[in-house]
């Protein structure tokens, strides 16, 4: 990569009440995106709205933030982490005056992120206002009736409407950290960072949040097996039967477990699948467009162009373009 270029600036805004899980969600992610030769690619500031000093959390300790509001005028992404004592905010969808004119020092054409409840301070502010959004399920009916004019998803794990980006709660917020990397960079940084935080590399935002069986009860089988058998065979037609077989189910029994494990449908997840096998090809080979489709188990070029348009916006070859250059990771040996 020639000359020097500027790290993306992340700018997390540390409200009293804060989860300090939440709050460390940004730094842990975004920290750790680097490029091949190792060059950090964010530069992550929390901040107050207040001057630095003393923040109040959930737990039963304080944080000492070390930025005042001013910071929020220096970012390229503010993050708004959750807080349980938003007051006037959650209680009457209006901002306090302190946390208003610090908001107002944000630049336009900022990205603008939340984890769970902190979507209410975004609302509050306006920035949701016509567009599509999510919080924590528990509070997604309040939220919905408090902010009328949001289109309000409460069965997603985040909402990524371009320039305003929303979460549902907790573990949601690395979901959509995760894919901030991997728009930003690509599948490669985005899965090296989740292999650094031993989490997984991608669960689509439209994936359910909340399923009321997480846990497969005991000695109740499960499709573990046939996705395993289903990854190793991706390049290949796979049926939804030959995955039930796997299991010894029947295909309605199955569609149901997996349902249950997975938050979405075998089709659904085998999509996600060649997706992200058809990025990371385009990344990190140099094999033509039609050979990573018959790869990833597209078939041919014109569906797996349907399906990257579908789910990235953006056809193979501008993918590869764009990643393979910012990365610098193809011929690299990495």
């Amino acid at each position: 990569m020639s000359g020097y270029q500027a790290r993306h600036r992340v700018v997390v805004l540390a409200l009293d009440g804060l989860l300090p899980f939440e709050l460390g969600i940004p730094q842990r992610i975004f920290g750790r995106a680097r490029t091949a030769e190792g060059r950090q690619l964010y530069e992550v500031v929390t901040c107050s709205v207040r001057p630095p000093g003393r923040v109040e959390t959930d737990a039963d300790f304080a944080v000492l933030v070390e930025n005042g509001p001013e910071a929020l005028a220096t970012a390229d992404t503010v993050v708004v982490p959750a807080s349980y004592e938003l007051g006037p905010v959650f209680e009457e969808g209006v901002l306090t005056d302190e946390l208003a004119a610090a908001l107002g020092r944000i630049r336009p054409g900022t990205r603008l992120v939340s984890i769970c409840t902190g979507g209410y301070v975004l609302a509050a502010a306006g920035y949701l206002d016509g567009r599509p959004a999510t919080t924590h399920w528990f509070h997604a009916e309040h939220f919905q009736r408090l902010f009328p004019k949001i289109k309000v998803d409460a069965d997603v794990l985040f909402v990524d409407d371009g320039d305003v980006l929303t979460s549902a709660g907790v573990a949601s917020g690395i979901d959509l950290c995760i894919h901030l990397v991997r728009r930003d960079h690509g599948a490669a940084v985005a899965n090296d960072v989740a292999r650094s935080t031993v989490v997984p590399p991608h669960r689509d935002g439209g994936q359910a949040q909340y399923i009321q069986r997480p846990v497969p009860e005991p000695q109740v089988a499960t499709t573990t097996a046939a996705r395993a058998w289903a990854l190793a065979r991706l390049h290949e037609p796979i049926q939804l039967r030959d995955m039930a077989e796997q299991e010894s189910m029947s295909v309605r029994t199955f569609t149901r477990r997996f349902r249950e494990e997975a938050g979405i449908s075998p089709g659904q997840w085998l999509t996600q699948q060649r997706v992200e096998r058809a990025r990371h090809l385009l990344e990190s080979t140099d094999l033509s467009i039609d050979q990573v489709a018959r790869d990833a188990g597209f078939g041919t070029a014109q569906s797996m162009r349907q399906h990257l348009q579908a789910a990235l916006g953006i056809t193979p070859s501008v993918y590869r373009r764009t990643f393979r250059s910012d990365n610098g990771r193809v011929g690299s040996g990495s």
